[in-house]
Formats: structure tokens, C-alpha cells, sequence
């Protein structure tokens, strides 16, 4: 039996709104889309391509899948794109700093970087390369400040350089610091509209988005992998796990997917706090990275207001809540390079969780982006860790899964 194609002109099914839908016989009218949708590709004899999980790498792997020719569907377990990990970090662009040469984080965030900021230019994205200071506020850490330089120059981070206290008083003169390190090249974006823009192109590329469909559980076959989503059994000949922090759990529960190919997760929740008004510095501040992150840094948004964070916290559930009395913490840890932070000035922000695929005190993690070559199930790519710098690296991400999906 011929696979018919998909009709590329369909509406596209949108997110909930927050209002309450009109209710149809027991279903509300994005209901009937999302279940007729649903219904259409279970007729057909296999579908060519479902992306599990609409956070930025999804929507950017759509893209890229869609641009190459394929048929794609992206299915979504929230009522809309980016509303985990994707939209509880700092929206920073990373510049490619910290992490180990050769490593996947490393070439993609400078690749990612590079594209980000270009399609953002084309796109009608705010970005801004505000820079970056990474900080020293005693003797030990002005030490590890040439070897965190070193490692930035061998990843490709262009324009590293050392500054003096002065040199770097004289750009932020609210800072206390020994010695800093200043990566121009560092920034920050709209994230949720870089997001919109990456699935507008998607969707003119003819990629459909489907809400409120959790993908369950799957059957690797001779075909690909056969996934059972919102009530609805789909054979797929490709199937992305782009579902952040729990592609390891749905990675399990695709049949014939090697256990031992399949890391542990562990989640890192990290809280802000913000800043009333104005922000001291119109540059991002963080310390010398600590384990398990970069510290407790100072971000500044497209509005000129300061977030503080995140800290580290290990958790076995997803908890959004930010606990006023980790503030305590905070204090201590700003006021090193900021003695100017007056008491009960911190403001509990928002929290978000980090997809972490090492346990705590382990070795840094780095990405995973796992095919059929590596894994043996056709037709599936796992993505697993995709953590800072996930944002800034999105699109180099999606080339790789377009190559892997092949």
C-alpha cells in the first residue's frame, strides 16, 4: 500500500488559548482539530517524520527536517511551544566558553551562536551581544581565569580578553572584582520570539504542530518505530525524542530500544530572583563556574531588568516554585562581585530544570544526539541532555539530527 502524502495546505492546529475553549459534544473545537489531525495520519500507512517535544531544539529540528523534504509532525504534551526547559533559563547566547574541546556543547554552541545571531538579524528577533565579564574576587580564582580563556580560544570564541581590575571597573563600575575576562561575543535574545519565528518557518516549510498529544510509549519495527499518542497508534519511518527533560523516560518506553543505551536522568533545578527596576551593570556578570553550573550570575533582559541566578538544586520531581528563602543564599554569593546589593532586594523570579544526564558531582555532561548507528533501532534519534547551551545551540543541533535522521 502506497504512504499518502500529507495535504500540506491543512490548517494548523494553535495552542490553547487561556480562556477556556467552546465545548463541542464533550470536546472543545481544538479537540476535534487536534483528534481529526490525529485521525488523518493514522490512515495513512506510515508517517514520514514525528518530532516529540516543541521546546526550541524540536521546533528548530522540525525546521531543518521540513526544509530538507520531510514530512513532519511534532507532536507536544503542553498546550504550547517552549513552556519547559526552554523558556525557564536565562535566554543568554552563549559565546562557546567553558566547555571541553571538541566536545558536541563546544563546536555547537559556536556554530549555533554564529546562525543564531544572523537569523535573528533577518528575522525580526531582538538579540543583542551585550557581552559578558566572568569574574575573579580573590587570587585562586584570577588563576583559573587564563585557563577558562585558553579553553575559549581552542573552542573558537573569538575576541576573549584579560582585563585588569581597573580595566573592568572602568566598563561596570559597580563591580567588585581581582581580574575579569570579557567575552564580547556573549548575549541575549527573545527567546519565545526566537522560537516563533524558527516554527513559522517550519510550518511554510509544511511541519504540523499538534498540542496536548503526549507521546506514551513506542515499538521499534522493520519500518521505524511505531509511537501510540493521544489515544492514536502512528508508524512512523523517523522518530526525533526531542522531549527535554524526558526523553531518557520516553526513550524507555520505545520497545526494542537498548536499556543500556539509555542514560540516567537527573534534574537540576535552578531558581532567580530579579531585581526591581534598572540593572547596575549593562553587561552579564558571573563568577568563576562552580560545580554542577556557572554560579549564581547576573543577567540582564531585552528590558534592562537584572535576574540573579540560577543556584543548584538536585530534585527527583518537576517543581516550579521558587522558595523565598533561598534568597539567603543569594545574598552571599552577589555581593562578592557586587558589595552594592541591599538587603530584601531580591525578588523571587522563576525556576526552571536542567535535563542532566550525569549525577551530581560528576564530570561535566555533553550532548547526546543518538542514531541508528549508534543505538540500532531504525529510524530513532534520541536527543538526550540537551541543556545550557541548548538555546544558543538549536539549529547546529537540528543539522546533526537532520543527518542522523537520514
Amino acid at each position: 500500500m502506497r504512504r499518502r502524502s500529507v495535504d500540506r495546505r491543512r490548517p494548523r492546529v494553535r495552542p490553547l488559548s487561556d480562556a477556556a475553549p467552546t465545548r463541542v459534544g464533550g470536546w472543545g473545537h481544538d479537540d476535534l482539530a487536534r483528534a481529526s489531525l490525529l485521525r488523518e495520519a493514522c490512515l495513512m500507512e506510515s508517517i514520514d517524520c514525528v518530532v516529540v517535544g516543541a521546546g526550541v531544539v524540536g521546533i528548530a529540528a522540525a525546521r531543518a527536517l521540513a526544509q530538507a523534504g520531510r514530512e513532519v509532525l511534532v507532536l507536544e504534551a503542553a498546550e504550547a511551544i517552549g513552556t519547559g526547559t526552554s523558556s525557564r533559563n536565562s535566554e543568554v547566547i552563549h559565546a562557546g566558553i567553558y566547555y571541553p574541546r571538541d566536545s558536541l556543547m563546544a563546536r555547537l554552541c559556536v556554530a549555533g551562536r554564529r546562525r543564531l545571531y544572523a537569523f535573528c538579524a533577518t528575522h525580526g528577533v531582538e538579540a543583542r551581544a551585550c557581552g559578558k565579564l566572568i569574574v575573579a574576587t580573590d587570587a585562586a580564582e584570577a588563576e583559573r581565569l587564563a585557563g577558562i580563556q585558553a579553553r575559549a580560544e581552542a573552542n573558537g570564541v573569538e575576541d576573549m580578553r584579560m582585563l585588569t581590575a581597573a580595566e573592568a571597573k572602568a566598563m561596570e563600575p559597580a563591580l567588585a572584582c581581582v581580574a575579569a575576562l570579557h567575552s564580547p561575543r556573549t548575549g541575549i535574545v527573545d527567546s519565545h520570539g526566537y522560537m516563533l519565528a524558527l516554527r513559522a518557518e517550519a510550518e511554510a516549510a509544511g511541519a504540523t504542530f499538534v498540542f496536548h498529544s503526549r507521546v506514551e510509549h513506542g515499538q521499534a519495527t522493520d519500518q521505524g518505530v511505531t509511537i501510540e499518542a493521544a489515544g492514536v497508534t502512528l508508524g512512523c519511518r523517523t522518530v526525533v525524542n526531542a522531549a527535554g527533560l524526558h526523553a531518557p523516560a520516553l526513550a524507555r518506553h520505545i520497545a526494542g530500544m537498548p536499556g543500556a543505551r539509555v542514560p540516567q536522568e537527573y534534574w537540576a533545578k535552578g531558581s532567580y530572583f530579579s531585581l526591581p527596576g534598572r540593572a547596575p551593570f549593562s553587561r552579564l556578570i558571573y563568577p568563576v563556574p562552580v560545580p554542577g553550573g556557572l554560579g549564581v550570575h547576573l543577567t540582564i533582559d531585552l528590558g534592562g531588568q537584572a535576574r540573579f541566578g540560577p543556584d543548584v538544586e538536585w530534585v527527583d520531581t518537576i517543581d516550579y516554585d521558587v522558595d523565598p528563602a533561598r534568597a539567603d543564599r543569594f545574598y552571599a554569593a552577589i555581593r562578592r562581585y557586587w558589595p552594592g546589593l541591599a538587603d530584601g532586594a531580591l525578588q523571587p523570579g522563576y525556576a526552571g530544570i536542567r535535563p542532566k544526564i550525569v549525577p551530581p558531582g560528576a564530570p561535566a555532561q555533553d550532548f547526546v544526539i543518538q542514531g541508528p548507528a549508534e543505538h540500532g533501532v531504525k529510524g530513532l534519534v534520541n536527543l538526550f541532555g540537551i541543556e545550557s547551551p541548548g538555546l544558543t545551540a538549536a539549529i547546529a543541533i537540528a543539522d546533526l539530527v537532520v543527518e542522523a535522521a537520514r
